[in-house]
């Protein structure tokens, strides 16, 4: 039996994904009748609709009365996103800032703009653009800088299996892309 999954997807169909996920799990020959076994395709359903189902957040903006002109990086965001390719999970940390134009951001506004992108299937350079894209749309910065590094389970857990091993995306735009001072000062203080 599927419980309620907070903020869930509106096109999630639970009691489908938990068909599915029993045909799958017996189709590899695991045997659902054990206690343990029995609510497994539950859970998993629950797990997988939890990691990709944002939650919703109002993008809250302010005016920028003191024309504050140095820059906002909110560092270490965490983040779990599912690799597209394999449906495992990638978890790392973001770090996402920005020069300021006419508006600044409530500073929770970056992770949840993080987790929004985050919670679906991705590849990880698809999503480090996407944060970038929508913070320059959105806010209308003199810049906007993203980098996300990341462990990824499809790449841990088989295949290679190169534990530990991290990877890291960017993507700059505005003056933090066209101005070497300012992309060195954001670089720098990501520590990547």
């Amino acid at each position: 039996m599927i419980e309620r999954v907070e903020h869930i997807n509106e096109n999630t169909d639970l009691a489908a994904a938990e068909k599915g996920t029993y045909q799958l799990l017996e189709g590899l020959g695991l045997d659902l009748t054990t206690e343990s076994m029995a609510e497994t395709p539950a859970r998993m359903v629950r797990m997988y609709a939890e990691l990709l189902s944002p939650r919703p957040f109002n993008f809250t903006t302010f005016p920028n009365d003191e024309n504050y002109d140095e820059l906002v990086l909110a560092r270490g965001i965490p983040l779990t996103s599912v690799c597209e390719h394999h449906m495992l999970p990638f978890t790392g940390q973001a770090h996402v800032g920005y020069l300021p134009g006419k508006r600044i951001l409530g500073l929770s506004k970056l992770a949840r703009v993080v987790e929004h992108f985050a919670r679906r299937p991705q590849v990880q350079e698809r999503l480090t653009k996407q944060i970038a894209d929508w913070l320059q749309k959105q806010l209308e910065p003199k810049g906007v800088g993203v980098v996300i590094q990341a462990e990824h389970s499809c790449m841990t857990l088989r295949g290679v299996q190169a534990v530990g091993s991290q990877t890291v995306t960017s993507t700059l735009l505005g003056c933090l892309r066209d101005n070497p001072g300012s992309r060195a000062e954001f670089l720098t203080l990501t520590h990547v």
